[in-house]
């Protein structure tokens, strides 16, 4: 699978490689790793939402709150100048990300108990420390609006996925839940369409 997300980013990252060239870019960039090494912070607090909705038999789906956390993090954009849309977007993929270690962790639980939790997180307290990710995040998107629009972007967003996925040694159901939670990091904003 891990070889899946990396060819799909490749992809991805050829085809921006080969699309037409826009303006020269200045030379120094902010990097996006700050903004991969969020989002892998991210999905490793899905393994206690995980843990807090096993144990209490909360679904993993909780369309409210999802909508909540989209409410939250496009008033955030505004209050900084950058466009909710897109920081909506980015987050809408943060969440499916969350939900595919749910998901993955609840597989695991349900085939073999004795890996189950034997407690229940509190999940009030664990949305307090997503909130506090999501804030820094929403902050990382703003930084990062020139290498999120530059050509360059795919390859930069695919080295900084693969330093995050060595340097924080994720096994594999947290690599591939970072790959699906970047698919809309990098904005097509410089790919204008000649007559």
């Amino acid at each position: 699978m891990r070889q899946t997300i990396i060819a799909a980013l490749t992809t991805a990252t050829l085809a921006i490689a080969v699309a037409p060239a826009a303006a020269a870019e200045p030379p120094a960039r902010p990097s996006l790793e700050p903004l991969t090494r969020l989002s892998a912070e991210r999905v490793l607090i899905a393994d206690q939402v995980a843990a807090a909705k096993y144990r209490t038999g909360q679904p993993i789906d909780d369309p409210a709150r999802e909508q909540q956390v989209l409410d939250d993090v496009a008033a955030q954009a505004r209050a900084l100048g950058t466009d909710p849309d897109e920081v909506v977007a980015v987050f809408r993929d943060q969440i499916e990300a969350s939900k595919i270690v749910q998901r993955g962790l609840f597989r695991i639980w349900d085939t073999d108990p004795s890996k189950a939790p034997t407690g229940s997180p509190d999940l009030s307290v664990i949305r307090v420390e997503i909130n506090r990710v999501s804030g820094e995040l929403v902050q990382a998107i703003a930084d990062t609006d020139a290498p999120r629009t530059s050509p360059r972007c795919g390859g930069r967003l695919l080295a900084a996925y693969l330093n995050t996925d060595r340097t924080m040694r994720l096994d594999m159901l947290h690599a591939i839940a970072l790959g699906r939670s970047l698919p809309h990091v990098c904005n097509e904003k410089w790919l204008v369409t000649r007559p």
